[in-house]
């Protein structure tokens, strides 16, 4: 009796080892694959004190430094007691004095590097290179052209999703690509929403304005209540090159007549519509041309064509603004495209997308103006971290330009060349757009960061410690040399010396280093596969199929051509020395979960459901899966083939 209990036990145990080294090997697969990340529900404030607060916990200031800071408006979070009474001549923010009175971002969606540099000669060009135009570069602005990185997955919801809050969406988000998935953290939209206009007032105007947006509709499902003024268009068919374009072309010139800075509001008796603060408009043409036709057509051609026309125009919109008024226009790329028209992976063409930034004549930005701080300070590694501008260091960009908190989960930096010094009328640098305040942004930014991964640290093991503690030393070196900044200037304005000192340069490049090793940080935690998981994984599930299936006694490439081409019947498996029904079970199993996992990663590498291979290849993967379980012949898979 002992003897066949032990004989049970094994054969049970024999019987149960395939599926468990099933659920281990997906377990560490998947894990190590599809990466995840905490989404905190936490938001950064807007409360009188709260940029000073966020100062004193993260870079250990103290209450005088603080209070020098907004007595030179490098701050602007003023206590509700504080000698600032007359805040509707200033230009506030909830952290840091705002920079422009509106803002307009225009979308071109898989708008590639080299479209917006070569394509575009009346908007782009014209604007970078006035003299071979004949324009007066002075009368129009100050541009700029600059390569905007974006990181994978190279898909529209996720490369949004990274544009508003700041943060790096996994692979694992990227089945939101599907409609539904609104944003439940932090973002300049939400921030830009619900912040006090009394914090952000500009220019005396008492009306709040409203955040208007046209478009794409990913953005409504991202953002399904915070616009004011939205008119969405379904982004589902890719052989549809015009219709979402025709409706922003239709809504476009109505909007910008009534973006903020274009347009004045100054009677608060009056009763008018209100004003817009920030407008959204997302194109989605190059994007459907490139998918349909690919980058090369003569349709891709006339597409960028209009494209030029449209940012022309709205462009000289934006240059005829009132001579004190400060707006600022983004032209930019969600993500590129390959050469077939396709996107979603790491290639260069994918992740390279234009960025034209466009300053209206009122902002009196200068050529040269983000040649002020380039780190050199302290070395060729601070440069580096000037270089390059990736999608997620636009966020916190626009929050201060705007004068908003930066989103509590954001961890991209802030790109100091897109902060111009602003010039008045006796060609005198406006103090709050020296050095220090630059330097007090980045400060902002970076106990911003440090907050988020500290909180994030306490409740996931994600982050590495030893990463910890390195990215703590050097926020700390660069907040000693801050403060001894902020002491060394309180002595230079008790004299009436210039207090653009060499020591708050020194602290923007540190500041500026730890800001691109928490982005480093956030991309190897968040974005990069672990490859050595994968494989280990991957093994596992080799040695289950190995156990569920005794090759040594059959066939091997009959049976693997059998298990592959899934149309083979179980009864057709002979197992020599064991139980046909004793692995019927296990082997039925890993069918289904093969089809399981090829089903919804064929899905989730797709953006659109509407891409008709990935379409027809699932469907394929499902219901061939279904045939060998349930014995469906192949005229029956044919015909649902064909209605699908």
């Amino acid at each position: 009796m002992s003897s066949n209990s032990s004989s049970r036990c094994i054969s049970l145990l024999w019987l149960l080892l395939p599926p468990t080294l099933i659920a281990l090997g997906l377990t560490i697969f998947t894990q190590s694959f599809f990466l995840s990340r905490t989404s905190f529900d936490h938001r950064s404030s807007c409360a009188p004190g709260a940029a000073g607060n966020l100062l004193k916990a993260a870079l250990d200031l103290n209450e005088n430094e603080i209070r020098f800071l907004r007595e030179n408006r490098w701050l602007s979070d003023y206590l509700q007691h504080s000698d600032h009474h007359n805040v509707t001549e200033r230009n506030d923010g909830c952290w840091a004095p705002r920079k422009v009175d509106s803002m307009a971002i225009i979308v071109v969606d898989a708008l590639r590097f080299d479209f917006a540099r070569d394509h575009l000669p009346l908007s782009v060009g014209s604007r970078l290179f006035p003299d071979n135009n004949g324009q007066n570069k002075t009368s129009r602005g100050f541009s700029k052209l600059y390569q905007f990185v974006a990181d994978p997955p190279t898909v529209t919801m996720q490369r949004l999703k990274g544009l508003t809050t700041g943060g790096l969406p996994t692979f694992a988000d990227i089945t939101g690509s599907f409609g539904g998935a609104s944003i439940e953290e932090d973002s300049w939209v939400e921030q830009l929403k619900n912040s006090p206009w009394e914090q952000r007032m500009m220019h005396n105007n008492y009306h709040k304005p409203q955040i208007a947006f046209v478009g794409d509709d990913t953005w409504i499902d991202l953002f399904p209540t915070q616009f004011d003024d939205a008119h969405p268009y379904p982004s589902f068919n890719t052989r549809d090159l015009d219709t979402v374009d025709n409706g922003c072309l239709l809504h476009l010139p109505r909007l910008l007549d009534r973006l903020a800075g274009l347009k004045t509001n100054n009677d608060p008796t009056t009763k008018v519509p209100p004003l817009f603060e920030l407008m959204v408009s997302h194109f989605l043409g190059v994007d459907h041309v490139g998918h349909t036709y690919g980058p090369n057509n003569p349709h891709m051609e006339n597409k960028l064509h209009q494209m030029d026309n449209m940012l022309s125009n709205t462009l000289d919109r934006i240059d005829n603004a009132p001579e004190k008024s400060c707006i600022v226009a983004f032209v930019l790329g969600d993500h590129g495209m390959t050469e077939d028209g396709n996107h979603g992976g790491g290639t260069s063409e994918e992740v390279n997308a234009g960025l034209f930034v466009h300053f209206s004549p009122g902002c009196n930005a200068r050529e040269g103006y983000d040649q002020r701080i380039d780190g050199r300070e302290i070395g060729s590694e601070s440069t580096q971290a000037f270089d390059s501008i990736h999608q997620i260091d636009l966020v916190p960009t626009i929050s201060l330009l705007l004068g908003l908190p930066i989103p509590y989960a954001n961890i991209g930096g802030l790109v100091t060349a897109i902060v111009p010094t602003l010039y008045g009328e006796n060609e005198e640098m406006d103090t709050s757009s020296s050095t220090p305040y630059i330097a007090t942004a980045l400060a902002l930014n970076a106990a911003q960061v440090w907050t988020y991964l500290h909180t994030y640290s306490q409740t996931s093991r994600d982050l590495p410690r030893e990463r910890l503690l390195e990215l703590k030393e050097l926020l700390n070196s660069a907040s000693t040399l801050y403060r001894g900044a902020i002491i060394q200037s309180q002595k230079e304005l008790q004299d009436n010396t210039y207090d653009d000192s060499t020591e708050f340069r020194q602290a923007c490049g540190l500041f500026k280093i730890f800001l691109a090793e928490s982005t480093d940080l956030g991309k190897q935690v968040w974005t990069q596969f672990n490859e050595n998981g994968m494989m280990i994984g991957i093994c596992i599930l080799s040695l289950a199929w190995v156990l569920a299936n005794p090759l040594w006694k059959r066939d091997v490439r009959k049976q693997i051509g059998m298990i592959l081409c899934w149309f083979g019947t179980n009864n057709r498996i002979a197992m020599n020395g064991a139980s046909e029904d004793q692995f019927a079970s296990s082997l039925q199993s890993f069918r289904l979960l093969e089809v399981a996992v090829s089903f919804i990663f064929t899905l989730s590498m797709s953006e659109r459901l509407s891409h008709s291979f990935w379409q027809y290849f699932a469907f394929w993967c499902f219901v061939a899966g279904i045939m060998s379980q349930t014995g469906m012949q192949q005229q029956q898979l044919f015909l649902l083939t064909y209605l699908w």
